[in-house]
């Protein structure tokens, strides 16, 4: 899996690979010595699981963005997993571009969610899709137009600098609008309004 995913990103040429991990704590080594712009994780791995150390990433290392790999099977770790700080969630069988994409869109401040993933999170966490859309919608209903359109697109997955250019702003006005955003909604990150965003119908299509 490791040599597969290397392969993947070694295919892009503004990517590098400085180091990999057979195990979770080995990855917390490789990467305070390293100190990445972002981990890519299993969510299964040996001694320490993703999760465990992408809260321990988070606390040492907090500019590092960290990208959760799972597989379907892991509906149920992963909506446990929306609140350890990782800013996205890509399949281990996905298309090898959505990998890449991930990565960069992280490293640019956005956030990475498989449209299939975030179809069966949302699926996992709404025990009824009526009731939590309706609960979604009043949500970022306190939100202003402006913020709910930057929300809809942060859904989609775009990072800050393609928002802006959306929406003919200047990036520092998004970044602004982004963080406004998380903190009313009581929100640690991206991937957390992203769910939001799409349970609330405010993702645009594409």
């Amino acid at each position: 899996m490791r040599a597969g995913v290397r392969a993947i990103l070694g295919t892009a040429p503004d990517i590098e690979v400085v180091a990999e991990a057979a195990d979770g704590r080995e990855a917390i080594d490789q990467a305070l010595r390293h100190r990445p712009d972002v981990c890519l994780l299993d969510i299964r791995m040996p001694r320490l699981d993703g999760l465990g150390v992408a809260a321990e990433l988070a606390r040492a290392l907090p500019t590092t963005a960290v990208v959760m790999l799972t597989t379907f099977s892991e509906d149920e770790y992963i909506a446990g997993a929306l609140g350890s700080g990782a800013a996205g969630f890509l399949l281990k069988s996905g298309d090898p571009r959505e990998l890449i994409a991930g990565v960069r869109a992280v490293v640019e401040g956005g956030s990475c969610l498989s449209p299939s993933v975030a179809r069966r999170v949302i699926s996992h966490l709404g025990g009824g899709q009526l009731g939590r859309g309706a609960a979604a919608r009043a949500r970022v209903a306190e939100l202003t137009g402006r913020e709910r359109e930057v929300l809809g697109l942060v859904g989609a997955g775009l990072s800050n600098a393609e928002i802006a250019q959306r929406l003919f702003l200047v990036e520092g006005t998004v970044k602004a609008y982004v963080s406004a955003i998380l903190a009313r909604l009581g929100f640690k990150n991206r991937v957390q309004a992203a769910i939001l965003a799409y349970e609330a119908g405010l993702v645009p299509a594409s």
